[in-house]
């Protein structure tokens, strides 16, 4: 009761822009999903509580993340740590940063942590582990050969941070720990409070325990490289298909076009501070629809830079909060499958290496 009352807390004081769903008043799938992650993460983490206004995104989002990154078929989870945090580098989520930078203190180190941290993985001391880290950081520009058994998991963790880090950042504070501290304080922290955590980050996980929250679904051609792992796949293909009705009932026909068209030529480059990019594209839109497509177009593109403006605009137009979540949720997945999309031509090829070290 402690750690749901302390969850609890902690995520009134984190989520912005909608009312979560308390821990103590859950029921049904949102139960269920609730009941899963403090079963296997010791408490009900705000990512999770900010997906509660729709059940059917937060059974979603957790299968996306849980099935790839918790059971460690051929990927050790040091690894797939690393790839997380650099993930939420390169999306500029500090939040995401802080969560699974904690992790690698007790998996791997604290030269390595904060070597991602820094965004240096080059000042790493395993080559097997620095490739893998700059590949997640900039997996258009950084090439990696994998083993074929890695695919799935390596790809799918990649996939679910790019649609968490811009959750993150659209819903939640910018920052996990505690803002105050400094360097080294910051490092003692973390420690302690990797060793609290060392049992969810070690304890086996058995594959496939999300698959029953959400509804059977095919696997989408573009998602290929899960194919070669049943849960992962089935996993993928009930989210993708949760994403896509979200998107059907949250966003107009126009919009989803424009971030698709959008999306075809992105390459993960920044766009930097400005919003002028998103301004023109947004002409090609009536006046009305722009609340929406501004929200989606900077979800997906540029995730830090949603602010209240952003938000007040589509709340005029959209007061739900469900409204509100379907639309940053599709906008986020469409980015994370588009990036995923293309890893299946850069991972699909006849040279695997095997990760040796990093077991």
């Amino acid at each position: 009761m402690g750690i749901r009352r302390i969850a609890s807390s902690v995520a009134q004081r984190q989520i912005k822009y909608v009312t979560p769903v308390p821990i103590t008043a859950a029921r049904g799938l949102l139960g269920e999903v609730y009941g899963q992650v403090l079963d296997e993460m010791g408490l009900v983490v705000p990512p999770v509580q900010l997906h509660s206004p729709v059940p059917e995104l937060a059974a979603a989002y957790w299968a996306l993340l849980r099935e790839p990154l918790l059971p460690t078929a051929t990927v050790s989870r040091a690894v797939k740590e690393a790839v997380a945090t650099a993930v939420s580098v390169a999306n500029v989520c500090p939040y995401c940063v802080d969560m699974h930078s904690v992790g690698l203190y007790d998996l791997a180190s604290e030269s390595v942590a904060e070597a991602l941290i820094a965004d240096r993985p080059s000042e790493i001391a395993d080559p097997s582990l620095a490739a893998v880290a700059r590949w997640a950081r900039d997996p258009f520009g950084s090439a990696y050969a994998f083993r074929e058994d890695d695919r799935a998991e390596l790809v799918g963790v990649v996939v679910a941070m790019h649609y968490l880090t811009r959750m993150v950042n659209v819903f939640l504070s910018s920052f996990l720990l505690p803002p105050g501290l400094g360097p080294a304080s910051r490092r003692r922290f973390k420690h302690g409070v990797a060793r609290i955590l060392r049992p969810t980050l070690r304890d086996p996980r058995t594959p496939g325990r999300a698959l029953p929250l959400l509804p059977p679904a095919p696997l989408p051609g573009d998602a290929a490289w899960a194919q070669d792992n049943p849960a992962i796949a089935s996993a993928v293909g009930r989210a993708y298909a949760a994403f896509e009705a979200a998107g059907e009932r949250s966003v107009p026909p126009a919009v989803r076009e424009l971030l698709d068209s959008r999306l075809e030529t992105w390459q993960g480059e920044d766009t930097g501070i400005s919003r002028v990019w998103c301004e023109r594209l947004l002409l090609s839109l009536d006046e009305e629809l722009r609340p929406v497509g501004r929200l989606v177009l900077l979800t997906a593109i540029a995730s830090y830079q949603v602010d209240d403006e952003v938000i007040a605009e589509f709340r005029a137009v959209h007061p739900a909060d469900r409204t509100l979540v379907e639309a940053a949720a599709w906008a986020s997945h469409r980015a994370a499958r588009s990036i995923g999309s293309r890893l299946v031509h850069r991972t699909l090829g006849d040279a695997y290496a095997a990760i040796e070290g990093s077991r």
